[in-house]
């Protein structure tokens, strides 16, 4: 049985660099993986008020991380740090406390940007976050991915050199992933 992958995308925009990138990495991954993305944009800001009585978003979205066998984030850089819509799905998902759906699934975080630092700062403080709410991340190879405007060819899939880096990177990813077991 394949092992399902849930794909946060921390760019909401329709022609999100970050949204391809997160569908090469799906086309590239192997036939034991299905790698599903995961809206985040439709979901309220967390607030400790609607606990009792959570939006169905956040009731859908916790149970789609909960019947995942491992996280995959693809993330632009804003601010030197995690886009608000990726933060308020990484609160969604570890609340109400004691109630958390991260514990325990391996983890993976891809950042680029158009910039030669490929989101170096967004990367640190998404894998700063996942230490917290108990998400292992996979440590190497890492993936920082810069002039993410230049990577493409024209019928929208990357380019060769970027193809090789994400199939090698997701290789290690499914490695990773492989190496836990589902509780």
């Amino acid at each position: 049985m394949a092992k399902k992958i849930a794909v946060l995308v921390g760019s909401l925009r329709k022609e999100s660099f970050n949204r391809k990138i997160a569908n090469e990495l799906i086309r590239l991954s192997s036939d034991g993986f299905d790698l599903e993305i995961i809206e985040i944009g439709n979901l309220p800001l967390y607030s400790e008020d609607l606990d009792q009585s959570p939006p169905q978003e956040w009731t859908d979205f916790r149970q789609k991380i909960k019947n995942s066998d491992g996280i995959l984030v693809v993330s632009p850089e804003y601010n030197r740090t995690i886009p608000g819509a990726l933060k308020n799905a990484i609160d969604v998902g570890s609340r109400p406390y004691g109630s958390s759906v991260w514990p325990g699934k391996p983890g993976g975080v891809v950042t680029s940007s158009i910039s030669s630092l490929g989101g170096l700062a967004a990367n640190h403080h998404i894998r700063q976050a996942f230490v917290f709410i108990d998400v292992p991340l996979m440590q190497q190879p890492e993936a920082y991915i810069g002039n993410s405007s230049q990577i493409w060819n024209d019928d929208g899939t990357a380019v060769e050199e970027t193809q090789k880096f994400l199939k090698d990177w997701m290789g290690a990813y499914e490695k990773w992933v492989n190496g836990f077991s589902k509780s």
